[in-house]
């Protein structure tokens, strides 16, 4: 199926002076035995394959209904298409917009606003963090082109209640036969900051040494001072796309290039442990960053 890559919705930390990978290792599951539990308990969902809508655009760690503190991290995915910078026309790629509070444009045929209810990213991110009131908000993610124009491609409206401010409030906790406590932290673990002083380049849905039935699908983001996705071939600064290196110990690497600027990916491995490497490059081929290796298991096919 589609294109292979791997793990870890734990951060993959990187560095860009002399292309020296960062010393921290991708965040792990968790060592308390109840969040354990929790985190594990969503593994299928967070990496479910979607072949609903070939081309689509959603949020890759909320839901509607989520509560959440402020701020909060919000992801955005795409599906059959590839990210690029505002201002590089690309009939395959395009950048997303953020709309908060507020409808879809009624006029699709012109630019997309700029206001603080149509927040535009163009520099080809893949994730925000917001900060917002307490109570409930509407959020719902638009892609757009070159100029600014949306492609007919948007999300689903989400509601998020926002609980009041992070360092006010304590991070919820799980308790033993709490269902709901368990959604809480784990809504709660999905919506924290992925605050950073290096650039990172990480994989959104899976933490390290997590096991996953194959098939599956990994998502994958990049973060911090103006760094963006862009399909081989460009010559923006601080953009890149991402290629994938994964292996079976005594088996050859394989690798898989994202090379029309894509964020996701379905995987299809045979049973096994594997070690993933993920590496942003730029239009040249060039690496910009390279992340530590990263370990998962695939414990059985699904058909």
């Amino acid at each position: 199926m589609g294109s292979a890559v791997h793990l870890n919705r734990g951060r993959v930390l990187l560095c860009v002076a002399g292309l020296v990978p960062a010393l921290a290792a991708a965040e792990p599951l968790p060592a308390d035995p109840l969040e354990r539990q929790c985190w594990l308990a969503h593994t299928a969902q967070r990496a479910a394959v979607d072949l609903r809508e070939p081309i689509s655009v959603h949020f890759s760690n909320l839901k509607n209904g989520y509560r959440v503190r402020t701020p909060f991290w919000v992801e955005f995915g795409v599906r059959g298409m590839g990210v690029i910078p505002a201002g590089n026309p690309n009939e395959k790629a395009g950048h997303h917009h953020l709309l908060i509070d507020t409808p879809l444009p009624r006029d699709h045929t012109a630019p997309i606003p700029f206001s603080a209810t149509y927040r535009h990213f163009g520099k080809g991110q893949t994730g925000t963090e917001l900060d917002l009131p307490p109570g409930r908000h509407t959020l719902r993610l638009l892609f757009a082109d070159h100029a600014h124009k949306p492609y007919f491609v948007f999300s689903n409206e989400i509601a998020v209640v926002v609980t009041g401010k992070r360092g006010d409030m304590p991070a919820p906790r799980v308790e033993a036969g709490n269902a709901g406590s368990c959604e809480a932290w784990y809504q709660d673990q999905l919506a924290t900051p992925r605050a950073s002083a290096n650039r990172e380049v990480y994989v959104k849905n899976l933490r390290d040494d997590e096991v996953v039935s194959s098939p599956f699908t990994v998502s994958l983001g990049v973060l911090g001072a103006g760094l963006g996705v862009a399909p081989a071939g460009s010559s923006i600064k601080d953009t890149g796309h991402f290629q994938l290196s994964f292996s079976q110990k005594g088996g050859a690497t394989q690798r898989q290039n994202l090379a029309d600027g894509r964020t996701e990916a379905i995987v299809d491995l045979p049973l096994g442990d594997y070690e993933l490497q993920v590496a942003l490059q730029d239009g040249g081929g060039n690496l910009l960053l390279k992340g530590t290796p990263l370990h998962f298991g695939v414990n059985r096919h699904e058909r």
